[in-house]
């Protein structure tokens, strides 16, 4: 449902537009074109048109693209063609997920074709998603992706640590978990941003707790999470960090490297310090050797010193978390 689906700046613009659309059918953003990477909400906006309609008693066909092309198959095999497109070109709202798998598929295209415009000239609605562009799907005829662009073309983008928090939260809520704010981060910060890989968490600790006793507790979720969590670390390298630091922040990544002393260098160096040393498996006289620093004492000094500034300056705290946010998820 709409109301299930958390928004933020990463998906604001696809929620606004599928809303839109559910209380317009076929009169606006004819097609409706929803892109983004995988596990990123697609699907449930989908779902949350298609459950909109039917509420209004509306003839919705929700189907993957691998779906149509199995009837497609199936149809023509059998000669039952009229069947076909009587199911696919009668609805009143037609909503396909992953439409980039039609690459390649010269006679389902074709059929598609002809089901998109008669839907189209209906002034029924058709909502399309996928990982990409229309014009970025390689091995799909020209006149599909025009067509597909007729409308609007919206993206999700990876969410922003603000809202993942909350997805969680939301999530956590519908799912009847109870977790605490603490938790709640640690989940937000160190999973990837697939909604799903959220949903299948809560699933664990849900198991966890109920089939086997345990208390739901920081301890718990960091023990589910400590295979993907050395995963990212094996992944993450200090020139990474450097890079994504020096640009979210403004600063030179040769000045990280620098003896510079004024204020903004320092500031970004100790989040540096801070950042590879818990996002990597690099030992503090690695990390002073990589940042051209004499020892590791100065490493040690600039954790303490970001530790401290965790527990009193908010500010200080918010862009460490949103850089570490993007770091692991880059």
């Amino acid at each position: 449902t709409f109301d299930s689906f958390v928004v933020g700046s990463s998906n604001q613009m696809a929620y606004n537009a599928s809303y839109a659309v559910a209380n317009n059918l076929g009169a606006q953003y004819n097609p409706l074109f929803i892109y983004g990477g995988t596990g990123l909400g697609k699907t449930h906006l989908l779902q949350a048109i298609g459950n909109d309609a039917i509420e209004k008693n509306k003839v919705v066909i929700y189907v993957t693209i691998e779906q149509f092309m199995n009837d497609f198959t199936f149809s023509l095999k059998n000669k039952n063609m009229d069947h076909f497109r009587n199911k696919y070109r009668k609805c009143d709202l037609l909503l396909i997920d992953d439409i980039q798998f039609l690459s390649g598929k010269e006679s389902t295209q074709n059929e598609f074709f002809h089901t998109f415009n008669e839907l189209h000239t209906a002034k029924k609605q058709i909502i399309l998603t996928s990982d990409k562009l229309p014009s970025q799907i390689a091995g799909l005829e020209e006149r599909l992706k025009s067509r597909f662009e007729w409308g609007l073309t919206t993206d999700i983008q990876i969410p922003e640590l603000e809202t993942k928090i909350a997805i969680v939260e939301k999530k956590s809520e519908l799912n009847g978990i109870h977790l605490t704010k603490e938790i709640i981060h640690f989940i937000a910060t160190n999973l990837d941003n697939s909604i799903r890989e959220i949903e299948g968490l809560l699933i664990k600790i849900n198991a966890s707790a109920d089939l086997l006793g345990q208390e739901i507790d920081l301890q718990l979720v960091q023990g589910l999470l400590k295979d993907q969590i050395k995963e990212k670390k094996n992944n993450i390298k200090l020139p990474n960090i450097i890079e994504i630091v020096s640009h979210e922040l403004n600063i030179k990544p040769s000045d990280l490297k620098s003896s510079k002393r004024n204020a903004n260098v320092v500031n970004a160096r100790r989040i540096v310090i801070y950042l590879a040393r818990e996002l990597t498996h690099n030992s503090m006289p690695d990390i002073a050797k990589f940042l051209g620093m004499k020892d590791h004492s100065s490493v040690s000094k600039n954790i303490s010193k970001a530790n401290e500034l965790i527990e009193k300056d908010e500010n200080f705290k918010l862009i460490l978390e949103n850089l570490k946010n993007k770091i692991i998820n880059k």
